[in-house]
């Protein structure tokens, strides 16, 4: 009886923790602070369940994958959702005209929706 109860109690935990899904970027604004020089306001949208799965950073990155910039988001969202966090002093060479967009979340890592956008012209 007790091993069912501990198999019963796992695969709750198990269930409950994938609940929250993951991060998925729901609108992105990007603007020229700079030469070569970009800031990005990103709202991210996901089911934040407290410490133990939430949202926890997002990127922005070049089409050969290199991460031009991150921000990394310290706490949960639990009551705030979708939620809007900037990012300034990304630098982005002139040779690249689009970046996308990531969320991240501390269970499921990668893998929600992303956003491609056009960077500014200079």
């Amino acid at each position: 009886m007790k091993l069912i109860i501990w198999i019963l109690t796992c695969t709750f935990l198990i269930g409950a923790t994938a609940y929250a899904g993951e991060a998925d970027i729901v609108d992105v604004r990007v603007r020229m602070s700079g030469k070569d020089t970009f800031s990005f306001d990103v709202t991210v949208r996901h089911a934040d369940e407290g410490w133990k799965h939430y949202a926890d950073k997002w990127d922005v990155v070049a089409p050969d994958g290199t991460v031009l910039g991150t921000r990394t988001l310290y706490h949960p969202h639990v009551d705030e959702q979708p939620f809007t966090r900037s990012l300034s002093g990304v630098k982005i060479s002139e040779s690249i005209t689009e970046v996308t967009v990531r969320g991240h979340d501390s269970v499921h890592k990668y893998g929600g929706k992303t956003i491609k956008v056009t960077v500014p012209e200079r």
